[in-house]
């Protein structure tokens, strides 16, 4: 098979939560542990950070690996979903696996796909370890796909644990409680190993405190040593550790204001590394930081796709990530505001639309995936929470039609689902 074909086979074999969702997870570690066995185990061959969290795991991963690689080490990135390619999955130094790698590894692991009929995930992320193990990477940060506990990634036993920020999403999986969310994040915390909680949330952090205790686990809040200052340009913070000015003007390359949660726990993470040896200099944090998306190739974080009139997308696509979103956009000054924006069925539409901007003229698209909810539902729901808009099915149609009505001083805003994201041309 040729890369392509090898694409279609595991499209076409594997169960792939991101296309149909629920009916592709799996409850257990079994089948992740398996193809780890009949690889040798490649998990064990190289040091891990593992990352969890609802909002903010994706961008504390890529900050994470751009400081190790500003550092000087061989760094392996795995991360989930993939927005344009699927070699964005897996990465070295920012460099994404090659094709011809992939091909390989599909071609010696086939009988062992058919005899277990792993999920697309459990296969990805096996891949991603036996690539990193045979690259012979210093560190490798390992994103954890949904939940933790039951991922296919808690399969590592890292350096340190670091768990994000925890808000609703994946209810039907995870559960209908902050807590009982929480509780699975926390499912990655491993025995004595440290783990790194960035945001102190009342209601959620006894689930994480006992749960290191249980473990025997050494547990910080990032957020009760670590403060940020925001500077009037954007991206820029003072960083205090324990009250004492400690990183002056840090740059991050991510310009969202979510950001500001995220960098202390990434701090936090490093702070662990060093008590365990490795070298981590301010030089490496400051250029890690200040330039996360050039060494590691991160998209559709409050990304700009043009500048008259203004283009933005991000990722953002439950309640907490598009509130912030929101936020986001009343910091602005323009015109006229469009908004281009598409959801999946089982996300909570109704909370969310709820936060959307009332004065914005909407566009209502879906992504070509089966889990997308019809613009048309999508539509009729934003209706009755009181915006307005039509039905522009491709993204891509939608930007075309947004950008022909809007004005050099305009402000058009493309998000919703990651997919839809995903699906715009110039990204």
């Amino acid at each position: 098979m040729n890369y392509q074909q090898t694409l279609d086979y595991l499209y076409a074999t594997l169960p792939v939560f991101q296309r149909i969702g629920a009916a592709a997870y799996k409850n257990d570690l079994l089948n992740t542990l398996a193809l780890c066995k009949a690889l040798g185990d490649p998990q064990n061959k190289f040091k891990s950070i593992h990352i969890a969290g609802t909002n903010g795991k994706g961008s504390s991963s890529h900050m994470i690996a751009s400081i190790l690689q500003s550092a000087g080490y061989k760094t392996g990135l795995y991360t989930s979903p993939h927005l344009k390619e699927f070699t964005e999955r897996i990465k070295i130094d920012g460099k994404e696996v090659e094709q011809e790698f992939v091909v390989g590894f599909v071609e010696r692991m086939k009988p062992v796909l058919e005899e277990i009929h792993p999920s697309f995930f459990e296969t990805t992320v096996a891949m991603a370890f036996d690539y990193f193990a045979i690259e012979k990477v210093d560190f490798a940060v390992i994103e954890v796909g949904l939940g933790g506990r039951l991922d296919s990634t808690n399969v590592i036993t890292p350096l340190v644990s670091l768990i994000t920020n925890i808000s609703y999403d994946h209810t039907d999986l995870l559960g209908d409680t902050l807590p009982k969310i929480a509780a699975e994040k926390a499912g990655i915390i491993k025995p004595k190993i440290p783990v790194v909680i960035s945001e102190r949330q009342p209601g959620v952090e006894h689930i994480f405190i006992k749960k290191a205790a249980d473990e025997g686990s050494p547990i910080s809040f990032a957020s009760d040593l670590y403060q940020l200052d925001a500077m009037d340009s954007p991206g820029v913070y003072h960083v205090y550790r324990d009250g004492k000015e400690t990183l002056k003007d840090l740059e991050c390359e991510l310009k969202g204001i979510y950001q500001r949660k995220n960098i202390p726990g990434v701090l936090m993470t490093v702070d662990k590394l060093r008590e365990q040896g490795y070298t981590l200099s301010d030089e490496a944090v400051r250029k890690g930081v200040a330039r996360v998306v050039s060494l590691t190739g991160l998209k559709g974080r409050w990304q700009r796709l043009d500048e008259h009139p203004l283009v933005v997308c991000d990722i953002g696509h439950n309640e907490d990530g598009i509130r912030v979103v929101v936020q986001q956009i009343q910091r602005l000054s323009y015109e006229k505001l469009f908004i281009i924006f598409g959801m999946v069925k089982e996300k909570d539409s109704t909370s969310v639309l709820r936060l959307l901007p009332q004065e914005a003229d909407y566009f209502f698209c879906q992504a070509k995936i089966p889990r997308a909810m019809p613009a048309i539902e999508l539509a009729a729901k934003a209706k009755a929470a009181g915006l307005t808009g039509r039905v522009v099915e491709d993204v891509n149609e939608a930007l075309r039609q947004a950008k022909a009505k809007a004005t050099r001083n305009d402000f058009i805003f493309i998000g919703g689902s990651t997919f839809v994201v995903a699906e715009i041309d110039n990204l």
